[in-house]
């Protein structure tokens, strides 16, 4: 028995150095393709989701106009920040306090206009009185942005 052992071990051969390289340079090949094409989610993604939290403070806009329809107080714009302290935003997100939502009167709706809102590196994106119409209708993707993004109706 000891001897068949012996006999099945010297007969077992593992892998050439050459083959290890191809492996080697399969894999590389594979790493070089992906890592590229997961930066471009990351940032179509961080892009989507400082659309995304400009959509919802126009969604707490609209609840407050509904139970607010004299809007707010002192003729002073409405602010994210008001939306907060009254309970109708719980989070803004990306989306700068100090932000204004006022009657976008060419399409009759509410169109938030913020500062510039940094979502990726030097990548931009700003509101400039758009509303959830102009923003869901944006199809840029967020690696496609140079500079500032305007959104504007």
């Amino acid at each position: 028995m000891k001897k068949f052992l012996q006999k099945k071990l010297k007969e077992q051969k593992g892998m050439t150095l050459i083959e290890l390289l191809a492996v080697i340079v399969i894999i590389a090949i594979i790493a070089a393709i992906a890592i590229p094409a997961i930066g471009n989610i990351i940032e179509n993604s961080r892009y989507s989701a400082v659309k995304s939290d400009a959509t919802n403070v126009l969604s707490a806009a609209n609840l407050y106009y509904t139970e607010n329809p004299e809007g707010p107080p002192a003729a002073a714009p409405l602010t994210v920040t008001i939306l907060k302290d009254q309970g109708f935003l719980e989070s803004e997100g990306t989306i700068p306090v100090g932000s204004t939502i006022a009657e976008n009167t060419t399409a009759k709706a509410l169109g938030l206009t913020t500062t510039a809102i940094t979502f990726s590196g030097s990548k931009k994106v700003q509101f400039n009185a758009a509303t959830t119409k102009t923003i869901t209708a944006d199809t840029t993707k967020g690696n496609a942005v140079t500079g500032t993004k305007e959104i504007a109706n």
